[in-house]
């Protein structure tokens, strides 16, 4: 049950029993009043519209804008209408307004709709007109004002605080039955297909010729899977086969409007898909936060690296991703076990009009506000070290 209920119920009631002592303190009165008919047409009118609309203040779907702004015009017209209905003596010795402490009601259903914003403006408006009423601010006036105010203004903040737990507590909820949910499946999987795929693994290898080749494969859908299970919610990647290299190849999804809106993305999870029987992928125990596009945009980065990797060295190459979370900055590297790239082979390949290197890879750090160095030595591989600075990927996301 929403902890919000109880305080509409609560509001009803204390509506209906204002309502019911604004009449009693009038009909004790009756005789004091010099123009007691405005005083019995502003209370049928108030009897009338409690009673109508109690609905209204039943939850928080019900009780509009609208109505907020109708029932705290009742509340204000009645404030002034008492120096119509009641003697001047009796006004200037603190009696009662006509609708009494009911108004509290129409600045309560504020705070419990909209916070203590909304509660702080119709108290405002509640203080504005006593005064009126009143000709001038008296003590008793001043109490009665800053009682309301401060009530009405903790009640709000009290709502606001109740709604942000019952958002992390369902939260949290979701989060707990995912990953019971997650661990059922890891294990039907880690009792079926992996081992499966282990075992055509191993007597792939065994067999040789074709078989060892569908053994390598079954190999790599095995990590790919295991690494799926065991890291948990992360981005869906889409995954496509290529059928001449018999290699996996694998594109981070980019993140949607939603995901941006809703904070900074762990890199960790755009680069797990990455992960095969061939690409070890190295990272931190804790999350590395980027700003989604920026985490995104360095992601990609990292599988234009590997896409380099597959096309240069062959399908059979080992690759490996090291990620390290700096204070300042945040630095991934690509490394593979290649022979290297001769010495101006960029420069030959960028005038040939082939710029992988130089778009896909230096191209994303450098609107990122970061930078890519590549460091190739003939017969030791190639070494592709990518680093975002935190505060330029930040800047360059906004």
């Amino acid at each position: 049950m929403s902890v919000e209920l109880p305080l509409w119920r609560a509001l009803t009631a204390y509506r209906v029993l204002t309502m019911f002592y604004a009449v009693g303190l009038f009909a004790t009165a009756y005789d004091e009043f010099t123009r007691p008919w405005v005083a019995i047409v502003f209370y049928a009118v108030l009897c009338g519209w409690t009673l109508a609309t109690l609905p209204r203040v039943a939850n928080a779907a019900n009780c509009t804008k609208r109505f907020l702004a109708a029932d705290l015009t009742v509340a204000l017209v009645g404030i002034l209408l008492t120096r119509v209905a009641d003697a001047s003596s009796r006004i200037e010795d603190g009696g009662p307004t006509l609708p009494s402490i009911w108004t509290a009601g129409s600045v309560l259903a504020f705070a419990v709709k909209g916070g203590w914003r909304w509660a702080a403006f119709a108290s405002t408006l509640v203080a504005a007109v006593n005064v009126v009423e009143r000709g001038a601010p008296t003590r008793d006036t001043v109490h009665n004002v800053i009682l309301v105010w401060v009530a009405s203004i903790a009640i709000g903040y009290v709502v606001e605080v109740a709604r942000a737990s019952e958002r992390t507590l369902a939260r949290a909820l979701e989060i707990e039955a995912a990953t019971r949910e997650r661990e059922r499946l890891a294990r039907d999987i880690h009792d079926g297909v992996l081992q499966v795929l282990a075992m055509v693994q191993r007597r792939g290898s065994a067999l040789g010729g074709e078989a060892a080749e569908l053994g390598r494969m079954a190999g790599e859908q095995e990590v790919a899977l295991r690494t799926l299970v065991s890291g948990g919610l992360v981005p869906v990647s889409r995954v496509s086969e290529d059928a001449a290299l018999g290699a996996v190849v694998r594109a981070v999804d980019e993140p949607d409007a939603g995901e941006e809106a809703a904070g900074p993305a762990d890199l960790r999870a755009l680069l797990a898909p990455y992960a095969t029987a061939r690409v070890t992928l190295s990272e931190p125990g804790a999350p590395v936060r980027l700003a989604p596009g920026a985490a995104g945009e360095l992601a990609a980065a990292v599988g234009a690296a590997l896409d380099n990797v597959r096309k240069h060295v062959g399908p059979d190459a080992r690759a490996w991703i090291l990620v390290e979370d700096e204070p300042d900055e945040v630095i991934v590297t690509v490394r593979d076990d290649g022979p290297g790239i001769p010495e101006g082979r960029l420069a030959q390949a960028e005038g040939e009009g082939r710029l992988g290197v130089a778009l896909s890879i230096r191209g994303r750090l450098r609107d990122l506000g970061g930078t890519a160095e590549l460091i190739s030595v003939p017969g030791q591989g190639t070494e592709v070290e990518l680093k975002v600075p935190k505060a330029s990927a930040a800047k360059a996301e906004q």
